[in-house]
Formats: C-alpha cells, structure tokens, sequence
C-alpha cells in the first residue's frame, strides 16, 4: 500500500485499526426521514461523521449511491430500457456526490469527486493513480457514476474501487446495526450476527449487499462491515477497532 500520511491530532496511531477505508453511503441516507431528496441536516451529519475521521489521518474514499433521486433497477421495472435506467441512476449519483463534496468542503477538507463517466465540467474522471495521490495529499476521493456500465450496482462499485484502491475495509452504511437472519422489520425472532463468512451471506441469500460484490471482498479478501451510519460516532468507533454492526470476512480454518 502507498505511504500513509501522519497522523493530524495528538491521537496514538496504534488506536487506529483502518488506515485507508472505502465508505458505502446509499442515497437514501441522504434523504433523512423524507423519500426522496436531499434532507440537509442529514447531508450535514454525514460529512460531519466522515470529517471527524478524516481529522484522525484516515484516508478515505466514498461510493454513494442514488436512490434518493432515481434508481435503475426500479426504473427498468417500470417500463424503461435497463441500460437507459441505469445510467439515469449514475447521473443521481453524481448529484448526490456534489451535494457531498460541497457539505464535507464547508468544513474545511479537501475532496474531489472521480466520475466513471465522462463530466468533466462538473467531476474528474475516474483514474485510479490520481485517486490514491489524493488519498496521500489527504483529500477525501467521492467516486461517482458507479462502475460506469450498467447492470452493476453501487455496492459492486464499493468492492471494486475498495480494492482497486487497496482499501484496507468496506464501511457499508445502512439504517439497521447489521446483518440479520431476516428482515428485523418484519421478523421480530430475527437474531443479528455479530460475525459472518462471505459463503454464509451467498449460501443464506442475506441481502444486505449484492452477490457480485461478496464474491469480490471474498476474492480479495476485503472485509465489509455492515453499520448503521445514523448513529453518531459510529464510524470513528469503527476506525478505532471497536466492534460495531457486523463484520463479514473469509471463514476461519
């Protein structure tokens, strides 16, 4: 892995378990209580939890993804051609990364956002060197557009700008504390797993992220932990080895 900047504050850097993370942050998480949107109390209690780590010397980078705004998915079912659908939602995920980069620069941090896509008056294109120099020169790096082709979605991204940047662990952050047998929402005996295999997410069909991006952490040995992102503090307790959500890795021999 490149060089890792010093450490900022006055912290011990033996506190800090993860040096460079790749955070999944799903659009609907920026539209707070409403359902569509951008909710701005919302935006500014994300980029406040992420500027937090980033002050510790962690390196970051961000996926987001759109469904606040449009999602492909749901746009094919209802009626769109799916590779039209599917790059409306890469373009909601641009939106939602401006909105993301001009909410964490307020407070004083450096950001770009790398576009899959070609917008080059609004975002970088994507290019994997230039991400890891600003990763070094503590820039926050929003990659957006998703992969840049269709049929793949925002966590498949994560996984893969994860370990193309050789990110050290996935953040996914979600609006329940991890991963569950069932539905916690609909099944009140569901029991939550504190640890789980990447097999065991496929093998059980847990859906808490999609199949193509298990099968990429486990072949590269990326582990992801699942957490819910409205809890404030959550990630810094990540950062500093603290057990939050559920961790998902390659079993044990």
């Amino acid at each position: 892995m490149a060089k890792i900047n010093r450490i900022r504050d006055k912290m011990d850097s033996s506190e800090i378990k993860y040096r460079r993370i790749l955070l999944k942050l799903s659009g609907e998480a920026l539209a707070g209580d409403n359902k569509f949107g951008i909710d701005r109390k919302m935006l500014s209690f994300i980029s406040k939890e992420i500027a937090d780590v980033q002050r510790m010397g962690v390196q970051i980078g961000i996926v987001i993804g759109g469904g606040n705004i449009f999602r492909g998915i749901s746009g094919s079912s209802e009626g769109l051609d799916r590779t039209t659908a599917d790059f409306m939602g890469m373009l909601a995920t641009i939106i939602n990364s401006l909105a993301l980069q001009n909410s964490i620069e307020q407070m004083g941090i450096s950001t770009r956002v790398q576009s899959a896509i070609d917008i080059d008056k609004v975002a970088e294109s994507y290019i994997l060197r230039r991400a890891i120099r600003h990763l070094e020169k503590d820039r926050i790096v929003i990659f957006a557009a998703g992969t840049g082709s269709p049929y793949f979605s925002t966590d498949t991204a994560a996984a893969l700008r994860g370990a193309e940047i050789n990110a050290e662990v996935i953040l996914k952050a979600t609006k329940v504390d991890g991963v569950y047998s069932s539905d916690p929402v609909i099944d009140s005996n569901a029991s939550k797993y504190d640890q789980i295999d990447y097999m065991d997410i496929l093998i059980n069909d847990l859906r808490v992220i999609d199949s193509t991006a298990i099968s990429m952490c486990k072949e590269n040995k990326i582990p992801l932990i699942i957490f819910n992102i409205f809890e404030k503090g959550n990630i810094k307790r990540i950062i500093t080895g603290e057990h939050v959500g559920t961790f998902i890795r390659e079993a044990k021999v």
